[in-house]
């Protein structure tokens, strides 16, 4: 993840292919429930006003993230995932009843999925990015840029050219010192039989 940014705006094709990429993410019944705000320009400071006031921001650890020049505010939207299960071929499931009938929101999964393609992407292209959450001011921001009140939000993805000058661009976040756990941790191999 990259944590300080240059200014330089992020050119439209590779921010495009970015998300064209994000898109060929897996989708549940190809339902498509991604939804993206772009926030560019003058934009960007309505929206750290709106997240991180200004006496937040004086002491603010990630002082080069305020410069990404793109953010992509990210969004699952649950109903095309009704909409596409009450087709008829998708109807015998029972999904498109309500999304208390899905044991796991696929629209969230597949969400995370898309974003996970896009921060691959933008490596790829040596674009910076980070995603990270929208704990801050949520309503406002949803309101300030006209978010429909059905989508869910899943947080917000920051993209630009990396400042390779900040020795903090690519610093551990505070809970870098974890362990990561190992495959025998999170696998169990095999089946376990009742006794």
């Amino acid at each position: 993840m990259c944590r300080s940014f240059v200014p330089e705006p992020l050119d439209a094709v590779t921010l495009d292919e970015i998300v064209q990429l994000g898109l060929t993410a897996p989708s549940a019944g190809f339902s498509q429930g991604l939804s993206l705000v772009l926030i560019e320009g003058g934009d960007r400071d309505v929206y750290w006003n709106l997240t991180l006031p200004e006496e937040r921001r004086r002491t603010f650890r990630w002082q080069g993230l305020l410069a990404a020049p793109t953010l992509l505010l990210v969004f699952a939207d649950p109903q095309r995932y009704l909409d596409r299960y009450s087709e008829a071929d998708k109807i015998s499931t029972g999904l498109g009843s309500s999304t208390e009938a899905w044991t796991t929101p696929y629209w969230t999964v597949d969400a995370g999925m898309a974003v996970m393609a896009m921060l691959l992407a933008a490596e790829d292209r040596g674009v910076g990015a980070l995603f990270f959450a929208l704990v801050n001011g949520e309503d406002a921001v949803r309101s300030h840029f006209a978010v429909d009140p059905r989508l869910q939000t899943i947080g917000v993805l920051a993209l630009g050219y990396p400042n390779r000058d900040d020795p903090d661009a690519f610093g551990a976040g505070r809970s870098a010192g974890r362990l990561r756990l190992g495959p025998d941790q999170v696998m169990r191999r095999g089946a376990r039989h009742p006794n």
